[in-house]
């Protein structure tokens, strides 16, 4: 298998053609646009459709189209974007549609700058539109993952009839690394509820509408159980030296990276830390909380924000550890020397064997 250096966002188109994607409507916006451009490039020469819509609003009513005639499909922003797709979103989450969204998240509120972020986890793993609905969401943390993980969009999307997002802050999408993709493309058939013009079809209706108190509630709980069949079992999660942490740091994205290179220090300074990253935002990986608030003294989140993982991480502790926090926002990137700083005034108050001494050098 050959390893090409690219983007991220590059890396993603080119693993949802070989996913079976045929369809991408976008509007471009830094910093994804990489994405709508490698699209425009690649999807034409596939037999597939490109397409740069006038707006946010109008490309996620065209992935309902697409998508509704079974044809998997995608679209690619960032925050701003974002929040204009939020009700087409919600509408596809209503009517059980599959698509991918990519989510190169940049600084905000409002248009903010162009600088990155992570500043998107609310609107992306809460549902920023209405109604009782969900987006299972992943984040990749590597060029090779933006591939990776974008394979499994897919793949969970058409599973959970549901729209699956790919939140990857700026970094990871502007980032140049090797990049290996599967070796052949997935070959895809049409889905038995699709609106297609075949015999077999005729009868299909896709619609998010259910006048009906009653009718509307049992949908709602249709789609609560499917949610639920995910947190039980699509939650993933990296954890690497956790088995004997005291302090567990964590973060997703560029932040694990660096959170990776500090634990990797302080353990080489005698300070038992280890880093949970988790992979899937929505299902939250709650199981490896719990195991981990099981040996762990402290943990510590940190987030390139005001703080919005850090609401999940405090649900999944459940309060049988403290949480920490540090976060940086507007573009700026929590550096190796404030989280290795963190780490040793954690060490000093939450481990009470570790004397002073051997973590005042840090």
């Amino acid at each position: 298998m050959r390893r090409q250096l690219m983007k991220g966002n590059e890396a993603i188109v080119k693993s949802a053609i070989l996913s079976g994607c045929r369809a991408f409507y976008g509007y471009p916006i830094t910093p994804a646009s990489e994405i709508t451009e490698a699209a425009a490039l690649y999807m034409p020469q596939t037999g597939g459709v490109f397409l740069q819509a006038e707006s946010e609003v109008a490309a996620t009513n065209m992935l309902y189209g697409a998508s509704s005639a079974g044809v998997r499909c995608m679209t690619a922003s960032s925050g701003p974007g974002i929040s204009l797709m939020q009700e087409g979103i919600s509408y596809m989450a209503g009517a059980e549609l599959p698509c991918v969204i990519a989510d190169i998240t940049r600084g905000g509120p409002g248009l903010g700058n162009i600088a990155a972020e992570q500043s998107d986890y609310h609107q992306a793993v809460k549902g920023g539109g209405h109604g009782n609905y969900r987006t299972i969401v992943l984040a990749p943390n590597s060029v090779q993952e933006m591939a990776d993980l974008t394979a499994l969009a897919f793949e969970l999307a058409d599973r959970y009839r549901n729209p699956v997002m790919l939140l990857a802050d700026g970094f990871i999408g502007q980032m140049m690394e090797p990049v290996e993709f599967r070796e052949r493309a997935v070959e895809v058939s049409l889905p038995e509820w699709a609106v297609a013009g075949t015999k077999e079809a005729r009868g299909n209706l896709i619609a998010s509408i259910y006048l009906e108190p009653d009718l509307l509630e049992a949908h709602n709980r249709q789609l609560e159980a499917k949610y639920l069949r995910a947190e039980r079992e699509e939650a993933r999660a990296e954890e690497w030296r956790t088995a004997d942490a005291e302090v567990v740091l964590v973060g997703y994205g560029i932040v694990a990276r660096i959170l990776k290179a500090v634990t990797a220090e302080a353990r080489a300074m005698g300070i038992r830390v280890g880093l949970l990253r988790p992979i899937t935002l929505y299902p939250f990986p709650v199981e490896h909380f719990k195991r981990a608030a099981e040996r762990a003294r402290v943990f510590a989140v940190v987030e390139m924000s005001n703080g919005q993982m850090v609401e999940d991480v405090r649900l999944a502790v459940n309060g049988a550890r403290p949480v920490e926090f540090l976060g940086r926002a507007g573009g700026n990137v929590p550096t190796h020397h404030e989280v290795l700083d963190l780490v040793s005034k954690l060490a000093l108050q939450f481990c009470p064997a570790m004397q002073p001494e051997e973590v005042a050098h840090v």
